[in-house]
């Protein structure tokens, strides 16, 4: 049979998801756990695939992949028994065959939660109307030059939430670093930086070609995977693990801050 998989992941520890050598990553875990019990044993053969990658420092809620085996043990329960406490498989689906979690994504959902102060949401989301539909992001994008990097994008949303920015986005699909390189455009323009007219000749690489950096990781979230005809099975024990384990990392860093802050300030001003 064929199953897919929902993960999610808190990025800081490993060097992305897609396996690489001698170093952490989310895929490489999760290929371990597989392994060890014996769900797969080669990833190639058992014809894994996966909804895309993040980068690392980047986190994510539903990540998707797809493998197929003979195992009866494929449950979310049982493979977060081999997985780290950064790391859970909380939803699965069997699927057909020929299912590809990339090819068949009609879209992706990001969430990006950036430190606003200094910026001006109105400018920002006045801004963010110019990136709707579908544009050549190839400013916004690192890719080898033989890519498209026409993308769609289908919405934008940016809100406040105490001194925090939220700024959800959907697409058919993002080039590389594009909604990091997207956040650092939009906070040029919401501190007054650049304006609207720079954003338009961005999304005309054709015609004018600027390289920015993109805005760090750690404030990134894929949310979702969108596809049609898709049903997930929750599962109810692994969200709950999965919530207890993420408020005690919210403890954790909430007070690390709070340290960070009193020893900023015994420094002075």
């Amino acid at each position: 049979m064929r199953v897919a998989l929902k993960l999610a992941y808190l990025g800081d520890r490993y060097h992305g998801f897609q396996v690489q050598p001698d170093v952490p990553t989310i895929e490489g875990t999760l290929f371990k756990a597989l392994k060890k019990l014996g769900i797969v044993n080669n990833p190639k053969k058992a014809k894994y695939s996966a909804s895309g990658r993040t980068d690392r420092g980047v986190h994510a809620l539903e990540q998707v992949v797809a493998f197929n085996t003979t195992s009866n043990l494929v449950t979310p329960r049982i493979i977060n028994s081999e997985l780290p406490d950064d790391i859970w498989v909380w939803a699965r689906a069997k699927v057909s065959g020929t299912f590809d979690p990339r090819r068949k994504a009609i879209s992706r959902e990001y969430r990006y939660i950036l430190y606003g102060k200094g910026l001006e949401i109105s400018k920002m989301r006045h801004a963010s109307e110019l990136l709707l539909g579908t544009h050549d992001f190839a400013n916004f994008a690192t890719m080898d030059e033989d890519k498209s990097t026409k993308r769609t994008v289908k919405r934008i949303e940016i809100r406040v939430v105490g001194p925090f920015i939220i700024l959800d986005i959907v697409a058919n699909s993002f080039a590389q670093h594009m909604v990091r390189k997207i956040i650092t455009g939009l906070s040029m323009v919401g501190a007054g930086a650049r304006d609207e007219e720079w954003l338009r000749n961005m999304l005309e690489p054709d015609k004018y070609k600027e390289g920015i950096e993109p805005a760090p990781p750690f404030g990134l979230i894929l949310r979702k995977v969108n596809y049609t005809g898709i049903s997930f099975r929750e599962e109810e024990y692994a969200k709950a693990r999965a919530r207890r384990e993420l408020q005690d990392k919210r403890l954790f860093y909430g007070t690390t801050a709070e340290v960070l802050k009193d020893m900023r300030d015994a420094m002075g001003r």
